[in-house]
């Protein structure tokens, strides 16, 4: 089950904006404070409540009830008031937000913006029990502190989005049963490649083994690995798989540029795996990776689709837009190419004193 549109009005950034997305890899950029993160959550809280292990509600109230808290604990507003997520801009007193699903399925939520904790929520069609899951990985590597985590989690108030909790309850699970599919072995080999190792796990501890030199725990690895780690064992525990939707933010945070191209490839296999893959960036890197998957066909035989998404504000009114090519090259709007192309000019005028 796929993601194929997301509309959003008077949602916090956003007054109204339609987004068709790719079903295989969606790469998001912009400028800080444009809303990327902003839209990975928004569709991570409507696809969780629904997504495979979710407790089924016993009647319509319950049912809207896990929509609010699943957005009240992923986006954390001031005193858990989720009216704070609708526009503060004059005139806006309602937001509204959807997603429709790539087998017709359509999830739809409104709220005041002075309702505390209630919501309209509407599910049109039917949505097939057990049918798919969500993973979102956050900018902060989880898998060094997972042993404790969870209970922690449950017991007591701990300031973490609630998607630090869902990741260390998939990193909590056992291995699967039966052989990987060819797909992620070839995921597996590109990440184990860069990490010269593979990941085991004792007694909900995690280690690096390395041929010759031994076990590493993850608390002596750098957060790079760590992040790396935690797609090696969500693949072995069968957690990501081709039913996945995956939002990633930010992947290359604490990593060195030379580990972009093996992560790019390792994404490109998970989505010809079937995975759905929504990825936010701010890096020359890794937007340049994807982009020449696009300009040079013979480097993706099999055509993917990939999009990339850019968020910008508007000069005069600085309301977010966006702006959707299937090449970075092709974007107005690029934060990044910008950046850098100004970069390029100031040191020119250096050299030549111009």
């Amino acid at each position: 089950m796929k993601i194929s549109t997301l509309k959003l009005k008077n949602f916090m950034l956003f007054e109204e904006t339609e987004i068709n997305w790719s079903k295989n890899i969606n790469i998001i950029c912009g400028a800080n404070s444009t809303g990327k993160t902003t839209l990975l959550k928004v569709m991570y809280s409507m696809l969780k409540p629904i997504s495979k292990g979710a407790v089924k509600p016993t009647s319509r109230e319950i049912g809207e009830q896990q929509f609010v808290e699943k957005l009240q604990g992923v986006f954390r507003p001031d005193e858990m008031k989720i009216g704070r997520l609708v526009s503060r801009k004059r005139g806006s007193n309602r937001a509204e937000f959807s997603v429709v699903l790539d087998s017709g399925q359509k999830i739809s939520i409104g709220f005041g913006n002075r309702q505390e904790n209630h919501a309209d929520v509407e599910i049109e069609g039917k949505i097939p029990a057990g049918g798919f899951d969500a993973i979102y990985i956050p900018t902060k590597e989880m898998i060094s502190t997972t042993e404790h985590f969870t209970a922690l989690y449950e017991e007591y108030h701990l300031d973490f989005e609630e998607m630090y909790y869902d990741l260390a309850r998939f990193l909590d699970r056992p291995l699967s049963k039966g052989a990987n599919t060819s797909e992620q072995d070839e995921v597996l080999r590109n990440f184990e490649n860069i990490m010269k190792g593979q990941i085991v796990q004792k007694d909900k501890k995690f280690f690096l083994k390395v041929k010759g030199e031994g076990e590493f725990e993850m608390g002596l690895l750098s957060d790079g690995y760590r992040k790396l780690s935690m797609i090696i064992y969500l693949i072995l525990s069968g957690s990501l798989n081709r039913d996945t939707v995956l939002f990633w933010d930010e992947p290359e945070t604490n990593m060195n540029p030379k580990m972009v191209r093996p992560v790019v490839q390792a994404m490109v296999a998970l989505a010809r795996m079937g995975v759905q893959i929504f990825v936010t960036t701010h890096d020359y890197f890794v937007q340049q990776e994807f982009n020449m998957l696009k300009v040079y066909p013979e480097l993706c035989p099999d055509n993917l689709d990939i999009r990339f998404l850019s968020l910008y504000r508007e000069e005069e009114s600085q309301e977010v837009k966006c702006e959707m090519e299937r090449a970075a090259s092709d974007l107005k709007h690029n934060a990044i190419m910008q950046e850098f192309d100004a970069i390029y000019d100031r040191e020119q005028r250096v050299i030549y004193g111009t």
